[in-house]
């Protein structure tokens, strides 16, 4: 991910993209080479830029988003904001304190099917929400579960969308890859599954409401809105027959890049001095009900009492 937001600084207007660094000083010189800016240490690093991406194992993430912050530079965290709550509201704290943005990267909200999905679902009553996030075992480091390193994304959108306290949560896994979730948000129940075992590539939501049936795909970015149309009787040769045709919309979703879309809300937020859209209380309260999910998917039950 680190390489992907470079290339998008790299391509923005309103910044130039002033330096990289990565504990690995190979992939480090790789990136600046292939950019077109230069490898430093983080020391120097921090001294010649304004905004940074962090886009480090999520164990690391408290100790470096602290280290940007205590050098007053603003911050574009990647998800799981931190691994421990306690210190993901100490670095909102410190952010709040010094007038920095802090923003964490659930990406998902910068889809932007999901961002007029955020308009239609305004007019619904919901009943029921699912979601899949599948796709086959990734190569890339880290130790987080399937819950904190893909489910996460649907459970900060699904908190977006209906802005309500999760209650009555089940949740079943497999090993740490595999994962499936039910909760009710306000009376709408919700059901999110992922996986990093499944050999088909998934990202789907489906909303079920009272009048009609919304259907998204996160990879192609489109919608569709199935409403039933009223029922009719129509007689043919003397027989009555009943009909009821279905109504099938598609919204315009003007397609574009998440990560380009999250940046660049990023870069606004730091120019205006205004709040991240995803901010640190948002990342923190779906990290909440992860760590929660992840408890009672593995077998944890009191501890998850106890939260």
């Amino acid at each position: 991910m680190g390489r992907n937001h470079a290339r998008i600084y790299s391509e923005l207007p309103k910044v130039s993209l002033g330096g990289v660094y990565d504990a690995n000083a190979d992939v480090a010189r790789s990136v600046s080479t292939e950019y077109g800016t230069k490898a430093y240490d983080i020391e120097t690093l921090l001294e010649n830029v304004d905004l940074v991406s962090v886009a480090v194992p999520t164990e690391y993430h408290y100790d470096v988003v602290k280290r940007c912050l205590e050098t007053e530079t603003h911050v574009l965290v990647e998800k799981p904001f931190v691994d421990e709550i306690p210190r993901g509201k100490e670095l909102s704290n410190m952010a709040s304190a010094n007038g920095l943005v802090l923003q964490v990267g659930h990406i998902e909200r910068f889809n932007p099917a999901t961002q007029v999905l955020s308009d239609i679902i305004s007019d619904l009553d919901v009943i029921a929400i699912d979601i899949e996030r599948l796709g086959p075992p990734v190569d890339r480091g880290g130790d987080d579960s399937v819950i904190m390193d893909l489910m996460i994304h649907d459970i900060d959108i699904v908190l977006s969308l209906l802005d309500k306290e999760p209650h009555d949560i089940t949740a079943l896994a497999h090993n740490r890859q595999h994962a499936t979730v039910q909760f009710r948000l306000g009376e709408a129940v919700t059901t999110l599954t992922a996986s990093r075992l499944t050999q088909q590539k998934v990202r789907k939501l489906s909303v079920t409401a009272r009048s009609c049936r919304v259907n998204v795909d996160f990879i192609d970015q489109s919608i569709e809105i199935h409403r039933h149309s009223l029922p009719e009787y129509v007689e043919t040769d003397g027989d009555v027959r009943y009909r009821q045709e279905t109504i099938v919309e598609q919204p315009i979703v003007e397609n574009g890049e998440p990560l380009k879309g999250e940046v660049s809300s990023f870069i606004d937020a730091v120019e205006n001095g205004t709040e991240a859209v995803v901010n640190a209380a948002d990342a923190i309260q779906a990290l909440k009900i992860a760590t929660q999910i992840e408890m009672l998917a593995f077998e944890k039950p009191m501890e998850a009492e106890s939260l």
